[in-house]
């Protein structure tokens, strides 16, 4: 099988875990059905993925991945802010399984030390953006030095994973936390 074949039948297996989780939740996520989508025997599954939990860390990569290009560093901290969170509430209003499927992964976590781990190791390039973000407002003078760099991140993060839950908040929640940091800005 050429390597091309492999990649395409790799992805096609994350894509029917992805749809399995966002779907039916990690009580849907069986392999046999799993291997079907993706026209293959159960068995060939474990040529592409040794363990199932090396399923589901693709799955949470494929998730991942599609929201890194969310933070524009062409813009001044507080735009860089704004963007940033629009982006996220926007791809939560129009994709919402990724979302749904990034909530499963969170609850697996509080019960599982190796998804706990996988879900620390990407959510770490997120919190450092977003203390650069913060610590270069507060060198520009956007925000006040008083300003606690590591709640400030914490809040985001928690304010935009508490928005998976209700998603029909998402604008007027981003909207308040942006006009929040603004007037940080200002003060």
């Amino acid at each position: 099988m050429e390597m091309a074949d492999q990649a395409d039948r790799r992805q096609a297996l994350i894509s029917a875990a992805f749809a399995a989780i966002a779907n039916e939740g990690f009580e849907g996520l069986r392999l046999r059905p799993i291997a079907a989508a993706a026209g293959i025997d159960h068995s060939t599954l474990h040529h592409y993925f040794r363990t199932k939990e090396d399923l589901i860390a693709a799955v949470l990569e494929h998730v991942t991945s599609q929201l890194e290009g969310s933070m524009r560093n062409d813009l001044e901290p507080a735009g860089r802010l704004r963007h940033h969170l629009g982006a996220i509430a926007t791809a939560i209003a129009e994709r919402p399984e990724l979302f749904i499927v990034l909530d499963e992964l969170d609850l697996r976590a509080r019960r599982d030390v190796t998804m706990a781990a996988n879900i620390k190791h990407d959510e770490q390039g997120w919190r450092a953006a977003l203390v650069a973000l913060f610590d270069e407002g507060i060198e520009q003078g956007t925000w006040s030095v008083d300003l606690d760099v590591h709640a400030s991140v914490e809040l985001v993060i928690a304010t935009l994973k508490g928005l998976r839950l209700r998603p029909d908040t998402a604008e007027v929640v981003v909207k308040q936390l942006c006009d929040l940091y603004s007037r940080g800005a200002s003060e």
